[in-house]
């Protein structure tokens, strides 16, 4: 199932997220829904905020990067409760988007690499060192299960100048190809 994504100004998208158990209700489920809702979208990632919920869950599949970056083949992960363990202090800069905040890229420098804990679809607990473009897309999510975006590591300048375009999606006036929840906003 298809599930509406929220936009910039939802106040979801600014909670930190509550860890899960494998008992969670509905979690093959909703798994399932989150990758077909990412793939509908044309994303790489989805984290649970862009789908209403408080949750520490994100889904990951980098393969529309593997002709650039060849390292994204095969990349696709269920991220349950991660946690950074490390980072690297070396640094890249590179164009970002985001579904819940369409239309809008803009370079965000992030650690080229981080080593992350977290438990997979099956509740198994894992280790794994992100590299590249693995480790730029699993910091973008991971952001959202922090309750940050990313234009949130953008210079306060740079925001300035992008508070028309931000004022804009969380009004609701933005077009997108896939399903986005409004905000209910007075007029």
């Amino acid at each position: 199932m298809i599930l509406p994504i929220v936009g910039y100004g939802s106040p979801v998208l600014r909670k930190l997220t509550q860890p899960i158990d494998k008992d969670y209700p509905n979690l093959s489920e909703l798994i399932e829904n989150m990758f077909e809702t990412m793939y509908i979208a044309n994303g790489v990632g989805l984290a649970a905020p862009q789908i209403d919920l408080s949750i520490s869950l994100a889904v990951i599949d980098a393969q529309p990067f593997t002709e650039k970056y060849p390292e994204a083949d095969g990349f696709k992960r269920v991220f349950i409760n991660p946690e950074i363990i490390e980072m690297s202090e070396e640094k890249w800069t590179f164009e970002e988007g985001c579904l819940s905040l369409p239309e809008l890229h803009e370079e965000v420098s992030r650690p080229c690499s981080v080593v992350v804990r977290y438990f997979d679809e099956n509740f198994e607990q894992k280790e794994e060192l992100l590299t590249g473009i693995r480790a730029r897309v699993f910091q973008h999510e991971f952001d959202h299960l922090q309750g940050k975006v990313f234009v949130d590591r953008l210079s306060s300048l740079r925001r300035t100048l992008l508070k028309r375009k931000l004022n804009d999606i969380s009004t609701g006036r933005v077009e997108t190809s896939y399903k986005m929840k409004r905000l209910n906003t007075k007029k």
